[in-house]
């Protein structure tokens, strides 16, 4: 079975498209990287895209004097590559109601908070300071609103007396090396599917759930 064509956008320094580089590189994986793109020239994580031989540019957003343009600029870069599946890691920039729409329920993102609890930025303080037991993070579809949309995967990470934001985020960030791996499996795999603004997970040896402690590499 042909592998699913994966594109993922940076902005900074790029650890879950390194998470995803070593999942695609396993031969019984789904799905190949074909491209990676940051709006920004100095993104530490174009590096992990030449170390692994995958194609990689730079479509800086301030060039372009308008937000639709840049998003037109992304669209053909993506087009040109035969890419299906979009994967934001990281990826500084919101994006316009047309990419999206046009992209729906092909363009995925990673989050740092249990969605739809702490959207949008300082995730981490926030739930320290609301004394919140879990948080985690949670992969979805994107939608045009910021951080909402179909919740494909998730995973609990407990908060721990005494922890910092910088601890909590190291925690939260290690579940994200293994969540958006999961997800894309999943994805690539066919068994998820949107249906009434859900993502269902169809069952293959045993059923998926969508929210885990500790996900596993594989379902």
């Amino acid at each position: 079975m042909a592998r699913l064509k994966v594109a993922v956008l940076i902005s900074g320094r790029g650890s879950n498209l390194a998470a995803l580089i070593a999942c695609c590189a396993a031969p019984d994986f789904p799905a190949e990287i074909r491209l990676v793109l940051a709006n920004r020239a100095a993104a530490a994580g174009l590096a992990h895209a030449a170390r692994a031989g995958i194609p990689y540019g730079v479509i800086p957003h301030r060039g372009f004097a308008r937000r639709e343009d840049f998003d037109a600029a992304l669209d053909r870069a993506l087009a040109d590559a035969g890419i299906e599946l979009v994967c934001l890691a990281g990826f500084m920039r919101l994006l316009g109601d047309a990419f999206v729409a046009r992209w729906r329920d092909r363009l995925v993102n990673i989050h740092p908070s249990l969605l739809p609890a702490f959207p949008g930025l300082d995730t981490h303080a926030r739930a320290l300071a609301a004394g919140v037991r879990f948080t985690g993070c949670t992969v979805h579809f994107v939608r045009p609103a910021m951080d909402q949309g179909p919740i494909i995967v998730q995973a609990a990470v407990p908060v721990l007396p005494g922890d910092d934001e910088a601890h909590l985020a190291a925690r939260v960030l290690a579940a994200e090396h293994r969540a958006y791996p999961l997800a894309l499996r999943l994805i690539a795999a066919g068994r998820v599917r949107v249906c009434d603004e859900r993502a269902v997970i169809d069952a293959a040896a045993g059923t998926a759930p969508r929210a885990m402690l500790n996900p596993p590499e594989d379902v």
